[in-house]
C-alpha cells in the first residue's frame, strides 16, 4: 500500500525532468486508462473524462500534456552542441559501406503514396504503379534488403514500443543512435526513414483499400480507421502538419546522400564548403531521426486515443510545426553549403574540361569526330546538330573527315553580315562547284554562362537558327563552361563572330577565316593561312581589290579603262563641292568619269540620307542597298586584319599602308579613291583631294606630257606633305585579339593608344545585350 500511495504521489506530482525523461507507466494509465482499468472503476475513469468545469480549473492539466509542452520545451531551448556529442559518442562506424539511395527511393515512393486518401479525385499519379526499371527488382538491392530487414524491423519495432509506451522522444532517438552505431550518418537516417515507411505505409494501405478487400477492412476495423476516415475533414490539417514534417524530413535525407555522394576526385573533406557542412550533418540526423519518433508517436496516438483526442490536442501539432521549421533551418544551411561544393565541384570539371581540350588539340587525329564531340556533345548526345536545309537533328557523323568552318558568335549576327555569308555558302553549293560538300559550317552560339537564359534569348537563338541553311548546334545546353572558356581564351572570341577552320582531322588550320571569307569567299577553300599568304601575294593595290564581289557594274567601268572616283563620308556639302568639282575637272580634261559614293563604315541612317539626297540630286552613283556598303568596308577592315593576323607591317607591306589609310581617313571625314581602270593613283583624304581639283590650273599643262592621272597624283602628294591628316584606327573590344601596337601608315611612327567609347544610336547595337 505505501508503494502504491508513494506511485500515486508520483503521478500527482512529478518533477519536470520526470515528466521529460521517465514518464511512469501509472502516469500514462492515469491519462489513458485501459478497457479493463475502466471495467472496475468506472467512476475514476469517468472523473477523468467527464470532468466538471470546476474541476477542470482546479485540477492540473494530465501528465502526458505537461510531458509534451517540456518536451517541446526541449525542441526550442536544448543545446545542439550537448546534444552533437551525446550522438557522436554513439557514431562508431565499422567501415562497412552501401549505397542508401535504391533504398531511399524506395521509402520515398512509400511516403509519396501513403496519403489522406479521403478525397475521391485523388491524384492518379499517387496510385500509379511504376514499372520502368523498378530498381527494387534489381538483384543487388533484394540482396541489399535480405541483409538489413533484421535492422529495419528492429528500429521499426522500438519506435512503435517507445511510442505506445509513452517514451521521451530524445532518449528513443538516441537509442535508435546506439543500435545504429555502426552505420554512417546517412545509411543511420536512411534505415530509420525505412523503419517508420513499414508502420507508417501500412497504416495508409489500408485505409486506401479497406474499403475493396475483406482482410483489409477487418484489420483497419481493429485500427479505427473506418472512423478516423469518417471524420477526415476535421483531421486534414493535423495530417498536413505530419505530412510537411515528413516532407522536410526526406528532403534534409535528400540533401545528406548528396553529400555523401560527392565526388571525392574533385573535392575532399579539407574544402571549407564542404567541411563546413559536413560538420552541420549529425545534428541534421539527430532532427530528423527525432521528427521520425515524433510522427510514429501521432498515428500511434491516433489509433489507440482515438481522433477526438487528437483533435483536442494543440500540443501535437504545435510539435510537429516546430520540428519542420527546424529540420528547414538546418536544411536551408546544408543547401548553402552543398551549391558551394557543387560549384567548387563545377569549377574543378571545367578546368580538367579545358585541360582536355588543350590536350585534344595538340594531338593527332585519325578524324575529327574526337574534336567535335568535345566542343559539340560532351554528353553524347546522338542527335547534337540541327541541319539548316531540312531542319532536321542529324548525327555529328555527317563530318566525318571534312573540312569544318565553325561559325562562333553571340546571339547578335548582324542581318547584313549573316545574309553575304549565306551567299558565299550557297555559292559554294552550286551543282558543279568544285567546292561542293569539301567544307561544312556549324554555328555554335556562346552566350555567358553567368547570363540568366531569357525567353527573348531563347527566340532570338530559334529565329537566328531558323535563318541558317548550314548546321548549328540543336541546343545552347550542349555548349559547356569549359568550351566557352576555351573559345574565348583560345580562340579569342569576344563578341565579333569568328570562323575557326578545321581540317578533317580536326587540327585548326585558321584561327579565325572570316576575313578571307570575306575578302575572297569561298576561293579561299581550304581557309589555312598558308592559303590566306599565297591569295595575298597575287593581290596588288588595285580598284578589284576593294569592289570585287560587291558590284559588276564598277568591274565593267574597270574594263572599259574609266576613270572611277569611289568617295566616301556623310558630310553633303563636302560631297556636292567634290562631286561638283570632279565632273568640271574631268569635263575640261575630257576624261571619261565615274563617281561612286560608297558611304561611311558606320553611322547607317546617316548614311542612308546622304544616299537619297545623291540620288534625289543626281550628284553621282551610289548603292542603294546598304548591305552593299557594309560589305565594303567589312571586306577593308577584312584585309587590314587578316594582314596582321599574318604578321605584316606598314613598313614593308605597301598594300597594307594604302588600306590603314583608307580605313583612318574614314574616322576623319571625307576621303576619295581615284583610278583609271585598275590603276589606284590617289588616295587622299578629303582635306587634301578636294584642293586638287579646285586648284586643277595649277597642274593642268602637266597633263599633256604625264598623263592626267600621274599629274593628278604629283600635285595630290605635295599637298598631302605640306598637311597630313591625323591617322586614327578603332578596335572594338569584341574584335579578339587587338595588336599590341600599331605603326602610322602615313609617318610610320608608333601610334598612341586610347581607350574611347562611343554610340551611333542605331538600334542594331541593342543586339549586343545578348
Amino acid at each position: 500500500m505505501e508503494t502504491t500511495n508513494k506511485s500515486i504521489d508520483q503521478i500527482a506530482n512529478p518533477t519536470p525532468m520526470q515528466k521529460v525523461i521517465n514518464p511512469t507507466p501509472l502516469m500514462q494509465q492515469a491519462v489513458n486508462p485501459s478497457p479493463m482499468q475502466q471495467a472496475i472503476n468506472p467512476a475514476a475513469s469517468l472523473q477523468v473524462i467527464n470532468q466538471t468545469p470546476m474541476q477542470r480549473v482546479l485540477k492540473p492539466e494530465n501528465p502526458l500534456q505537461q510531458l509534451i509542452k517540456h518536451d517541446r520545451s526541449m525542441i526550442t531551448m536544448s543545446d545542439d552542441n550537448m546534444m552533437v556529442k551525446q550522438i557522436q559518442a554513439t557514431h562508431a562506424p565499422d567501415g562497412r559501406e552501401f549505397d542508401v539511395r535504391p533504398l531511399y527511393q524506395l521509402v520515398e515512393d512509400i511516403l509519396n503514396r501513403a496519403t489522406l486518401a479521403v478525397d475521391p479525385s485523388i491524384s492518379a499519379a499517387q496510385t500509379r504503379i511504376e514499372t520502368s526499371q523498378d530498381r527494387t527488382h534489381q538483384a543487388n538491392f533484394t540482396a541489399l534488403l535480405e541483409a538489413l530487414s533484421f535492422t529495419i524491423d528492429r528500429i521499426s519495432c522500438e519506435i512503435a514500443y517507445k511510442s505506445l509506451g509513452g517514451g521521451d522522444a530524445h532518449a528513443t532517438t538516441l537509442s535508435i543512435f546506439n543500435q545504429l552505431s555502426s552505420y554512417s550518418w546517412d545509411a543511420k537516417l536512411v534505415l530509420t526513414l525505412a523503419a517508420f515507411a513499414v508502420n507508417y505505409g501500412e497504416f495508409w494501405l489500408l485505409a486506401q483499400i479497406y474499403s475493396t478487400n475483406q482482410l483489409a477492412k477487418s484489420m483497419a476495423i481493429l485500427k479505427q480507421l473506418p472512423v478516423i476516415l469518417e471524420n477526415s475533414g476535421p483531421l486534414r490539417p493535423r495530417f498536413e502538419a505530419l505530412n510537411n514534417v515528413i516532407k522536410a524530413m526526406m528532403d534534409v535525407t535528400k540533401c545528406i546522400i548528396e553529400f555523401k555522394e560527392l565526388p571525392p576526385r574533385y573535392i575532399s573533406k579539407d574544402v571549407p564548403a564542404l567541411a563546413k557542412g559536413l560538420t552541420h550533418i549529425p545534428t541534421a540526423v539527430y532532427w530528423a531521426i527525432r521528427s521520425v519518433v515524433a510522427c510514429a508517436t501521432q498515428i500511434t496516438t491516433l489509433t489507440s486515443m482515438g481522433h477526438e483526442y487528437w483533435l483536442s490536442s494543440t500540443s501535437e501539432a504545435w510539435e510537429l510545426s516546430t520540428l519542420a521549421h527546424k529540420i528547414n533551418s538546418i536544411l536551408d544551411v546544408l543547401k548553402k553549403q552543398l551549391a558551394l561544393c557543387y560549384q567548387h565541384i563545377g569549377e574543378k570539371i571545367d578546368a580538367e574540361t579545358f585541360q582536355m581540350l588543350q590536350n585534344l588539340f595538340q594531338s593527332i587525329h585519325i578524324d575529327n569526330m574526337k574534336i567535335l564531340r568535345a566542343l559539340i556533345c560532351p554528353k553524347d548526345d546522338v542527335l547534337p546538330l540541327l541541319e539548316g536545309s531540312t531542319k532536321r537533328r542529324v548525327n555529328i557523323d555527317v563530318l566525318r573527315r571534312k573540312n569544318v568552318l565553325l561559325l562562333i558568335s553571340g546571339l547578335s549576327i548582324p542581318h547584313d553580315e549573316l545574309s553575304i555569308l549565306e551567299q558565299i555558302y550557297n555559292e559554294s553549293r552550286v551543282s558543279g562547284n568544285r567546292m561542293e560538300n569539301q567544307y561544312e559550317v556549324v554555328w555554335i552560339p556562346v552566350v555567358d554562362p553567368s547570363v540568366v537564359w531569357t525567353d527573348a534569348m531563347q527566340n532570338r537563338f530559334e529565329t537566328l537558327q531558323a535563318t541558317m541553311t548550314w548546321y548549328s548546334v540543336y541546343t545552347l545546353k550542349q555548349i559547356n563552361k569549359a568550351v566557352i572558356r576555351f573559345i574565348k581564351e583560345v580562340w579569342h572570341f569576344r563578341n565579333k563572330p569568328i570562323l575557326v577552320v578545321l581540317d578533317p582531322q580536326g587540327k585548326v588550320v585558321s584561327p579565325n577565316a572570316i576575313h578571307m571569307m570575306w575578302i575572297w569567299g569561298s576561293n579561299a577553300f581550304p581557309f589555312t593561312s598558308l592559303r590566306e599568304e599565297a591569295l595575298w601575294r597575287e593581290e596588288t593595290w588595285k580598284l578589284e581589290l576593294l569592289v570585287d564581289g560587291i558590284d559588276p557594274t564598277i568591274l565593267n567601268w574597270v574594263k572599259e579603262g574609266k576613270f572611277i572616283y569611289l568617295y566616301g563620308g556623310t558630310d553633303m556639302d563636302w560631297i556636292r563641292k567634290f562631286t561638283t568639282t570632279a565632273k568640271t575637272v574631268a569635263s575640261a580634261a575630257r576624261i571619261p568619269l565615274e563617281l561612286v559614293y560608297v558611304g561611311k563604315s558606320n553611322k547607317r541612317e546617316q548614311v542612308r540620307k546622304c544616299t537619297t539626297a545623291i540620288t534625289v540630286e543626281k550628284l553621282s552613283y551610289c548603292w542603294q542597298d546598304l548591305a552593299m556598303v557594309w560589305f565594303f568596308w567589312t571586306r577593308l577592315e577584312s584585309m587590314m586584319f587578316s594582314k596582321i593576323q599574318l604578321g605584316m607591317t606598314v613598313d614593308v607591306d605597301p598594300m597594307l599602308r594604302e588600306i590603314k589609310k583608307l580605313i583612318s581617313y574614314d574616322k576623319e571625314g571625307g576621303w576619295a579613291v581615284l583610278s583609271k581602270g585598275s590603276f589606284v593613283f590617289v588616295n587622299g583624304h578629303s582635306s587634301t583631294v578636294l584642293p586638287t581639283f579646285i586648284q586643277y590650273n595649277s597642274w593642268k599643262d602637266d597633263v599633256p606630257t604625264k598623263g592626267f592621272e600621274i599629274a593628278c597624283m604629283d600635285y595630290h602628294n605635295k599637298l598631302h606633305s605640306d598637311s597630313q591628316p591625323c591617322c586614327r584606327f578603332e578596335f572594338p573590344s569584341d574584335f579578339g585579339k587587338i595588336p599590341d601596337n600599331i605603326k602610322c601608315p602615313e609617318c610610320l611612327r608608333i601610334m598612341e593608344k586610347y581607350m574611347t567609347f562611343g554610340c551611333c544610336h542605331e538600334d542594331d547595337a541593342l543586339n549586343a545585350l545578348y
